[in-house]
């Protein structure tokens, strides 16, 4: 392969794991959202924490798989990234650490101030992580004043602008409609029916969002649509994000929570392609000085480096795929609480 097919390639296995990180975690991330809301007392809780449990752990992986592959294909704009966004990592590992700890803990004492406290935390750390995974894809798309080799010289606050703010606004509504979405199946009776409602909620949320971000891309980030102006076909894919969002509602009101959750993945997966294709082929946009930006061709590792890289992958793949499915297969259907159970 040359150069700029192995550069391609990986910018696209990026947007895979992206997008399957957004999907798997987003709806782990939706539930604890979602957690002071829809469950009400402390089985329901349970429940809902038992929803998760056996999936969170590997649905996190494709995140670490994200990250380790930035690293090694484009460890130019992963090391920009890393120090632009330093104290918001930071905060985002500590937000996914404490969620992680409350998910553990909170059963081991069945004192009810104990349990009240770590259920705060699970829904504040799932807040906090999924606020700041919108306010980065927010500064990603507006662009970052970045320096000729790459380095972010900006500060802290000048990430925490209104438009990332309002992109981080709106992944906490769509994790939190995935979330709901993913309790209608995993949930019966009264439980099911609160799920359903936030959901409801949740998605008139998320339109109102979608709206508003997108209104403001279209005013503050020009630079957004210019490839669709190039190659008109990519307007197939905000037609098909619509297409999808719309069905969601349509599931959902007929209470076939498979596919309104098959629905909401795909609206994810064209929520990501939509990114991509604003974006590309820039990995991280500079502004205000657009010949500083980072592209998957002049950040990218050398070609000895992608092939490599590209035969683990083929090798390592399939056992990640593979896993996931037995995973998602041997724990569907409703929870059940039973011994082992958080």
């Amino acid at each position: 392969m040359s150069f700029e097919t192995l550069a391609l390639t990986w910018g696209a296995l990026l947007g895979v794991l992206l997008a399957g990180y957004a999907i798997l975690d987003g709806f782990d991330l939706g539930v604890g959202i979602l957690h002071p809301f829809v469950p009400r007392d402390d089985r329901e809780k349970r429940i809902s924490l038992n929803s998760i449990g056996p999936l969170w752990d590997g649905n996190e992986v494709w995140l670490v798989t994200f990250g380790g592959a930035l690293f090694a294909a484009f460890p130019e704009a992963y090391a920009s990234a890393f120090s632009g966004f330093y104290l918001a990592f930071v905060a985002l590992l500590f937000a996914l650490i404490f969620r992680a700890v409350s998910l553990e803990f909170r059963s081991k004492v069945a004192a009810p101030a104990w349990r009240a406290g770590w259920d705060a935390g699970f829904f504040a750390s799932s807040f906090l992580a999924s606020l700041l995974f919108g306010v980065a894809v927010g500064n990603v798309m507006r662009g970052l004043p970045l320096s000729a080799r790459g380095d972010y010289v900006g500060g802290t606050l000048d990430l925490l602008h209104p438009y990332a703010l309002l992109t981080g606004a709106f992944v906490v509504s769509l994790f939190a409609l995935h979330g709901g979405i993913f309790l209608m199946l995993k949930t019966t009776g009264e439980l099911r029916a609160r799920a359903r409602r936030a959901v409801w909620r949740a998605y008139a949320a998320f339109v109102v969002l979608y709206a508003a971000v997108s209104i403001a891309t279209w005013i503050s980030v020009p630079e957004a649509v210019a490839n669709f102006a190039h190659a008109r076909w990519l307007w197939v894919v905000p037609v098909l994000n619509l297409a999808a969002v719309i069905n969601v509602a349509r599931a959902v009101r007929r209470g076939r929570g498979g596919e309104a959750f098959v629905s909401s993945a795909l609206a994810i997966v064209a929520l990501v392609a939509l990114f991509a294709a604003a974006m590309f082929p820039n990995l991280l946009r500079s502004d205000p000085l657009p010949e500083h930006s980072l592209t998957l061709f002049n950040a990218a590792s050398s070609a000895r480096t992608l092939e490599i890289m590209l035969l683990i992958a083929a090798l390592g793949l399939p056992f990640v795929l593979t896993y996931t499915v037995i995973i998602y297969r041997t724990y569907r259907g409703p929870v059940e609480l039973g011994d082992h159970s958080y």
